[in-house]
């Protein structure tokens, strides 16, 4: 489990069992969603709409053996389900507005009784774009529940009369790897839903998303590329372990996921001007499109990218197996500074070193 979230959920776990400090305790739960739910629109935004259909890890046991979609979907069914169905005893946010019919979601259960052909086919069926407003319609809805909480709710349990309730709105499958969710939930308090559904349920999920997402960056970067359309070495950045570089599908450059549309403008210069990438271009040094917009906090990639124009890619991606070789370093500036031609006169000064 992520340090930081789990550092987080142990948190605020203590903070909401005792009363003088249960707000504390809510505003450090909604804290944490709200990372959690960074993460999943991040993926959503930048990543391809193949991407949340694929099974990249098989089938098996394990959150990892799952798509995107299915984990998505997974996740808000069953915090709409558990907080409206059963704690709120209202109507679930799926059936407000037409959710349903929105994400074009062939269930209305939790999904546990998919998997293999079956959760692929409900994956593809999924539309994304609406499915993450669903998520984020039924997040703000459990917000609102949550400031609303007071202590004694805390110690609130379920009778056989919800189990019923959820029983009858077919939302939980009957099969085997679904039903025992009705006494799984009903056997719980109300802090004992905050502890998982609602919090603890996010961060296995929400880290199993990241593990297949980035299992599908390293699939996608096989035999390609690895220099960037900036210059940058994708293979030698500190965050190649979940980029898929800029040259797949599965681009999740720092720069591109802030950039319109999740491509980065020099990734969209190189390609409406044709070329393999911004060393060669004339404009090369005084240009501040995209990243080089960032002046001497990238400057640095721009050393590389005049580097590639005068000794080639191969030249490059040797010096830098060398430097990482001799110096501990995570981003290219720390060695080859803030100036361009600083950085520059650095890269070919190890390129004559023995």
């Amino acid at each position: 489990m992520d340090k930081d979230w789990s550092e987080k959920n142990k948190k605020m776990q203590t903070l909401i069992s005792k009363e003088v400090t249960f707000a504390e305790g809510i505003k450090v739960l909604l804290e944490l969603r709200g990372e959690l739910f960074k993460q999943i629109t991040s993926i959503v935004k930048t990543f391809p709409s193949v991407a949340f259909y694929q099974l990249p890890f098989g089938t098996g046991e394990g959150n990892q053996h799952a798509t995107l979609a299915w984990s998505l979907w997974h996740i808000f069914r069953i915090e709409d389900i558990v907080v409206h169905t059963l704690i709120l005893k209202d109507e679930q946010v799926l059936f407000r507005d037409d959710w349903s019919g929105k994400t074009k979601s062939p269930v209305i259960t939790t999904g546990n009784e998919l998997d293999g052909d079956a959760m692929i086919e409900f994956s593809k069926a999924l539309d994304i774009k609406a499915s993450y407003e669903y998520c984020k319609a039924v997040m703000e809805a459990t917000n609102e529940m949550l400031v609303g909480l007071q202590f004694e709710d805390l110690k609130k349990t379920f009778t056989d009369e919800d189990k019923e309730r959820l029983t009858t709105s077919k939302c939980v499958s009957n099969d085997n790897s679904s039903a025992w969710l009705i006494d799984y939930w009903c056997g719980k308090n109300i802090k004992g839903l905050i502890q998982m559904p609602l919090s603890r349920h996010w961060i296995m999920h929400v880290e199993a998303m990241r593990r297949i997402k980035n299992k599908l960056c390293q699939q996608a970067k096989k035999g390609v590329d690895q220099i960037a359309y900036c210059g940058l070495s994708c293979a030698h950045c500190f965050l190649t372990a979940w980029c898929g570089f800029c040259r797949t599908i599965y681009n999740t450059c720092s720069f591109a996921t802030c950039s319109p549309n999740g491509v980065c403008p020099n990734t969209a210069c190189c390609k409406e001007k044709g070329l393999d990438g911004c060393y060669e271009c004339s404009e090369l040094y005084d240009c501040k499109k995209g990243f080089y917009s960032l002046g001497k906090d990238t400057n640095a990639i721009r050393a590389m990218a005049l580097f590639i124009k005068k000794y080639g890619k191969k030249e490059l991606l040797w010096v830098l197996d060398k430097l990482h070789s001799k110096k501990k370093f995570e981003k290219i500036q720390e060695v080859l500074g803030e100036q361009i031609d600083e950085g520059l006169k650095i890269l070919e000064e190890w390129r004559i070193k023995q």
